[in-house]
């Protein structure tokens, strides 16, 4: 004999008006808060690539400025800078041979910058965080982050930034948040079916 089922089991009880008008309150605000959290971290993103930028600059500006002693030192000894690099690292001398690898390094420093501050000059807008994902000096950044204070952009790119962060913020919170919780308040509300006998 199936025992009957409390008025609780069988039908879920609804919330009050007065608890149903608070909840639309909290999600209504919980919403506008996460546009303007959004809104302010993604608008973010195009101030501190530009920061980025400019310390990516003077790090290659030095690059360049060392290795064009060494190639100054390579001309006046009347070789190119690869022979010279390749001279110096076959010397018996470990100085020498040092100063070798600390050229070819040089070398290789200047294009790196060189290539991943032409990449983030030549990305559009929205494009940009990739390459810059792609081509980070993950030292210039760290760098860049320990002195950035935030801005207020007012470009179209940081508006457009912004715009993004609400969406993202908001379809977060949906996704993860409110269509969980909205899905199981509807299971509990709905009536069980009947047992089968």
């Amino acid at each position: 004999m199936a025992t009957a089922a409390s008025a609780c089991d069988k039908v879920g009880v609804p919330f009050p008006p007065l608890l149903r008008s608070i909840a639309g309150g909290v999600e209504r605000l919980v919403d506008r808060v996460l546009c303007v959290a959004g809104a302010v971290a993604f608008s973010q993103a195009p101030e501190f690539m530009q920061q980025y930028l400019r310390r990516l600059e003077g790090h290659l500006d030095e690059a360049r400025l060392q290795l064009g002693k060494f190639t100054e030192a390579a001309a006046q000894s009347g070789m190119t800078l690869a022979q010279f690099a390749a001279n110096a690292a076959h010397n018996p001398d470990p100085a020498l041979a040092h100063m070798g690898a600390v050229v070819q390094d040089a070398s290789q420093r200047v294009a790196a910058l060189a290539s991943a501050d032409a990449a983030l000059r030549g990305a559009s807008a929205l494009s940009r965080p990739f390459v810059f994902l792609a081509h980070a000096d993950w030292g210039i950044a760290r760098a860049t982050w320990a002195i950035y204070r935030p801005a207020v952009p007012t470009t179209a790119e940081g508006a457009a930034y912004a715009l993004a962060g609400m969406a993202a913020a908001l379809g977060l919170y949906h996704l993860a948040v409110r269509g969980p919780v909205a899905r199981r308040l509807a299971r509990r509300a709905r009536p069980p079916s009947a047992p089968v006998r």
